[in-house]
């Protein structure tokens, strides 16, 4: 066998055990939430780097694309079975988004070892140091790139099974993907180590994930008021039914039925969950609700579309407090692409003559709005996958009691969607020390509380009223007080630090850049 085709085949081994790692992942999120799987599977991808190096990018992307296609795969049933697209260009443009995302662990991998080589990093700086501060950077920049898509950082995975979930109030979801990345790294390191490091490290991992489980029982922030009922609706209405105007009056009535049985201080309606702009329901209907709610002496907020205020012609997707004075609203400001407004018109505005996708021009809410009073509690609302960008959240939080989200998940069926988005959401309670209330169309409907844990959840797929209690809490955590720049700030000198030791050496003791293959 000729050199070149050992080494041919090498990297093709590699390539199929850093996408065997990729696809491992699935189980790290909810609902398998397996959460040893995800530094096991940085750890083997580290593997492959340290094996196969100069081929590290595509390492790290074929990692990042088959972790992302099975995470994601719910993408194509919203694109073909529920928006009617067909399947010849539902599968690439279902490809499209982990093609994408799955750069950024190929720049992760990529930085991990040119930079590494740049400076002569031994092993410990390279896994312990360039290697998780790699990946939480690359991690971040994708949280925010072309609006962002932060659902699926590895942090996830550990909310709230894992001893790292104790980390999230310190230092937000993405400290907590350092430490999976740090572990991943120390894992790496063992592998090539004598027994006193494996020893060191042992003890170093043990301390890491034995601090998590410490701060676990903390209680960053203390009640407010009295506790309160609410009751959080789960219509079940499919998507293929919702925007139908023969189910409208259905719809109408099946919310107006739910509010007339619940008694509660507080009740929340799902995200659209009245299908129609608030101005066009039917004469009176909302008078009706706020006869019913008030009549069992219950504050109501329910998602319904409405005009902009601003803007006579723009719509948005708001959550109306309707037994308030005055009806005020919080309207959705971080949208999805695609979904709920048309990036660059011009190329991409075609795709939907093949979909059928109503209100997919809505405006933005503002990044400055009120949190809505209701039942005595200060309530910040978010719309549906807003929850997935913990940062975006610290304001609002820090002037509530509470926060809430309202979805409409049957956009993707019955797959592991619904499952990973409550993930995010205990993510959101963790770090902001409040409870999360979830009112969703189709499930997972769910009272989450501070410390992230699900108090109770209603079954997916069924109609109902969920009812619980919930409390307000005051004060600030860690991560609300300085948000992700001290995990950025760490990330950065992780990733220099080499490089700095490198600048102090003499020029012929400077190392050249070296292949691994």
């Amino acid at each position: 066998m000729t050199p070149e085709r050992s080494q041919a085949m090498r990297l093709a081994l590699l390539l199929i055990l850093a996408t065997l790692a990729g696809v491992v992942t699935v189980l790290g999120f909810a609902p398998y939430r397996i959460y040893w799987i995800m530094p096991l599977s940085l750890a083997i991808l580290a593997n492959t780097l340290s094996r196969g190096g100069k081929h590290a990018f595509w390492l790290g992307y074929a990692w990042g694309l088959s972790s992302y296609l099975c995470n994601f795969n719910w993408i194509f049933i919203s694109l073909h079975d529920v928006a009617g697209m067909p399947a010849w260009l539902a599968v690439p443009l279902t490809v499209l988004l982990p093609a994408y995302l799955a750069l950024y662990p190929g720049l992760a991998a990529w930085m991990t070892i040119r930079i590494g080589d740049k400076c002569g990093a031994g092993a410990a700086e390279r896994w312990l140091l360039l290697f998780p501060a790699a990946w939480t950077l690359m991690e971040w920049l994708r949280g925010w790139m072309l609006s962002g898509f932060p659902w699926g950082q590895v942090g996830y995975s550990q909310i709230t099974e894992s001893p790292l979930a104790g980390y999230a109030p310190v230092g937000g979801i993405l400290l907590v993907t350092l430490l999976v990345a740090l572990s991943a790294g120390g894992l790496q390191l063992a592998v090539s180590s004598g027994k006193w490091r494996r020893a060191c490290l042992a003890a170093g991992l043990i301390a890491l994930w034995g601090g998590g489980l410490a701060l676990k029982p903390i209680a960053w922030t203390t009640p407010v008021g009295k506790p309160i009922t609410v009751a959080l609706a789960q219509g079940n209405v499919p998507q293929s039914l919702k925007w139908n105007p023969i189910s409208f009056e259905s719809t109408l009535r099946l919310y107006g039925q739910q509010i007339a049985e619940t008694r509660a201080d507080l009740m929340i309606l799902p995200e659209t969950a009245l299908p129609a702009l608030l101005s066009e329901l039917p004469p009176n209907y909302i008078q009706i609700l706020q006869s019913l709610a008030n009549h069992n002496g219950m504050a109501v907020a329910a998602g319904v579309p409405r005009r902009s205020d601003s803007n006579p012609n723009g719509y948005l997707n708001s959550v109306v407090a309707l037994t308030t004075p005055g009806m005020p609203y919080y309207a959705k400001n971080h949208l999805v692409p695609f979904g709920e407004f048309v990036p660059l018109p011009i190329l991409t505005g075609w795709l939907y003559q093949w979909m059928n996708m109503p209100l997919s021009g809505f405006s933005r809410g503002g990044d400055q709005q009120a949190p809505l009073a209701l039942a005595g509690q200060q309530i910040a609302f978010n719309v549906c996958y807003e929850d997935s960008f913990g940062e975006e959240l610290i304001g609002p939080a820090a002037h509530s009691t509470m926060l809430a989200n309202v979805s409409n998940l049957a956009w993707f069926g019955k797959s592991t969607a619904a499952s990973q988005h409550l993930q995010l959401a205990q993510a959101r309670a963790l770090e902001t020390g409040r409870f999360m209330l979830r009112s969703t169309n189709t499930g997972m409907t769910a009272i989450i509380r501070p410390d992230g844990a699900v108090d109770a959840i209603a079954a997916p797929f069924t109609r109902q009223v969920l009812l619980g209690f919930a409390e307000g809490r005051t004060g600030l955590t860690p991560f609300m007080r300085y948000g992700n720049l001290p995990v950025l700030l760490a990330g950065v000198l992780m990733l220099f630090a080499p490089l700095i030791r490198l600048r102090r050496r003499a020029p012929s003791e400077r190392p050249r850049y070296r292949d691994h293959l």
